[in-house]
C-alpha cells in the first residue's frame, strides 16, 4: 500500500506544480510561445478549460486554474486517507489543501531557482527553457537584487530567497500535522 501512496502522492504533486506554473506564466507574462509555456498549456488544458466556462478571470488572475489546483491539494487530503481506511474530513482536507498549496508554490520556486542557477553553469548561449525560468523567477529575485548587490560578480539573490523561501517553509510545516507530510 506505501508505493500506491507514493505513486498517488506523486501525480497529485506533479499535477499541482502543473497547475501553479500555468498560473505563475500568466502573472508573469511569460512567452506564450516558448515551448515549456506550449507544455503545460496542452497539458492542464483538459482540467482547466471546462471551469473556465464557469469561473472568470479577475484582474490578470487566472482563478479557474488556481481553483483547480486548491481542488487537486485538498483532494489529495480527502483521497489518499480514504484508500488507506481513514476517516474523510472534508474541513480539514479544504485547509490543508490551501496551505499545501501555497507550501508546494514556495517548493516550486526552490526547484526552479535551483535548476536556473544550475543550468547558468552549463548553458551557453540562448535557451528557451533557460529563459522561461528566467521570467518566472525574476519577480521573486529582482527585490533581493535591489537590496543584495552583486559580490565580485556573484550573484547572491537567489541564495537569500533559498533562505527566505526555507523560513517560510518553517512557518507553514508549523501549520501542518507532521503526518500529512510523509
Amino acid at each position: 500500500m506505501a508505493a500506491v501512496n507514493y505513486l498517488l502522492g506523486f501525480l497529485f504533486d506533479a499535477l499541482l506544480m502543473v497547475l501553479v506554473i500555468r498560473v505563475w506564466l500568466q502573472l508573469v507574462r511569460a512567452d506564450f510561445y516558448n515551448p515549456l509555456s506550449q507544455f503545460i498549456v496542452k497539458v492542464t488544458n483538459p482540467l482547466v478549460i471546462p471551469f473556465r466556462r464557469i469561473i472568470p478571470g479577475l484582474g490578470g488572475i487566472d482563478v479557474a486554474t488556481l481553483t483547480v489546483a486548491y481542488l487537486v491539494a485538498s483532494l489529495k487530503f480527502i483521497i489518499i486517507p480514504l484508500l488507506n481506511g481513514g476517516p474523510i474530513d472534508v474541513i480539514t482536507a479544504l485547509y490543508l489543501g490551501i496551505l499545501y498549496l501555497i507550501k508546494q508554490t514556495g517548493f516550486l520556486l526552490f526547484v526552479l531557482m535551483l535548476i536556473m542557477a544550475l543550468m547558468s553553469w552549463v548553458v551557453q548561449g540562448y535557451n528557451p527553457t533557460q529563459a522561461i525560468l528566467h521570467q518566472l523567477t525574476e519577480p521573486v529575485l529582482r527585490p533581493i537584487r535591489n537590496i543584495i548587490p552583486n559580490v565580485a560578480g556573484l550573484d547572491l539573490s537567489i541564495l537569500a530567497a533559498f533562505l527566505l523561501l526555507n523560513v517560510i517553509n518553517i512557518l507553514l510545516s508549523s501549520w501542518i500535522p507532521y503526518w500529512v507530510m510523509l
